[in-house]
């Protein structure tokens, strides 16, 4: 099966804020950046369309085209917890260090690690195989599309995080 990533494009946040699992809205600059993506997948048809429920995801979703596409809570990005909303260098939780050296298994902000993303993200690709499509388009988010091609194999964990995924970026992998 071909599979689409679609990261979202940039976010109404300050530069630096954390924001993984809020549900914060398009920067000023979403027409601009939309178009960009719609002009790399308006030749595609998919067999099915999926998108991580934050708005910032589905909003991107609609200006493609795919105004109901099939909303999935495993695609939404890392949960921060106690972080989220906050500027990361203005968080003075001591666990922040031990999250650096350790982000594999520490729960960010007290809320989700790495690893428990990746297996969320792992489980709706499980499901994904069983379908049967031959090409779907998934709107998503950085950390949702690493965890994406370690399942798929294009990377290993450390890895993961060596090449930018950036806003509004398209890549594709085969699972």
């Amino acid at each position: 099966m071909e599979v689409f990533l679609v990261r979202h494009t940039k976010t109404a946040v300050i530069p630096g804020t954390c924001y993984g699992n809020s549900d914060v809205d398009v920067a000023d600059s979403f027409p601009e950046e939309a178009e960009k993506v719609r002009e790399r997948l308006k030749e595609e048809r998919f067999d099915a369309v999926y998108s991580s429920p934050l708005q910032r995801c589905r909003k991107l979703a609609a200006y493609c085209g795919y105004e109901n596409p099939i909303l999935d809570s495993r695609l939404k990005e890392l949960n921060f917890g106690s972080w989220e909303g906050q500027r990361w260098d203005e968080i003075q939780d001591p666990r922040l260090q031990e999250w650096y050296d350790n982000w594999l298994s520490m729960p960010a902000g007290g809320a989700e690690s790495f690893l428990e993303q990746y297996n969320r993200v792992s489980a709706f690709l499980d499901d994904l195989k069983k379908t049967g499509y031959g090409k779907v388009c998934v709107f998503a988010h950085g950390g949702t599309i690493r965890a994406a091609l370690i399942y798929a194999g294009k990377y290993n964990f450390n890895q993961a995080f060596t090449d930018d995924v950036g806003y509004g970026a398209l890549v594709k992998m085969t699972i």
